[in-house]
């Protein structure tokens, strides 16, 4: 995985955990929406990145 794609969903799976953070405090579907999102974003990470490797060698 291209490092600029690895910064995209890190940067993202931490934006959703602080936002799943600053919610706690006002709702609990908040909470869970973000905590969903942010499971997403990185499940589809590890997509990428498996995807991306059996392109590159030939899969």
């Amino acid at each position: 995985m291209s490092k600029p794609l690895s910064l995209l969903f890190s940067v993202l799976a931490v934006a959703f955990m602080s936002a799943m953070a600053v919610s706690i405090s006002h709702s609990f579907w908040l909470v869970l929406l973000f905590g969903t999102l942010t499971l997403l974003t990185i499940g589809a990470g590890f997509i990428a990145k498996a995807r991306l490797r059996r392109k590159r060698n030939g899969g």
